[in-house]
């Protein structure tokens, strides 16, 4: 069940990075992630306030799209849901 889950997750970024000659989100630079993973409104509103209660830098909002992007694909779904995002952001390091 996982490992179906996870191949077609890989089918779908392949297919959806195709063009622009990547295979997976990890492979997302910043144009990329502008282009393929856009949020709706509540979804920017939960980063822009992540961003500023966790500090985020540029660098760390991309790669929680990127992984955002994942757990969307993993779910089935085409669009990166709030949901997603409160996925990935939980996987944030703990600053000490």
């Amino acid at each position: 069940m996982i490992r179906q889950r996870v191949e077609q997750a890989r089918a779908i970024q392949t297919e959806r990075l195709r063009e622009v000659g990547q295979l997976s989100n990890s492979e997302m630079g910043p144009s990329e992630v502008r282009q393929f993973c856009p949020l709706d409104e509540t979804g920017t509103r939960l980063m822009k306030s992540a961003m500023s209660q966790m500090n985020l830098s540029a660098r760390a909002f991309h790669r929680i799209l990127k992984v955002g992007r994942t757990i969307a694909d993993l779910a089935g779904q085409a669009a990166i849901l709030p949901v997603h995002l409160a996925e990935a952001l939980q996987y944030r390091p703990q600053e000490k």
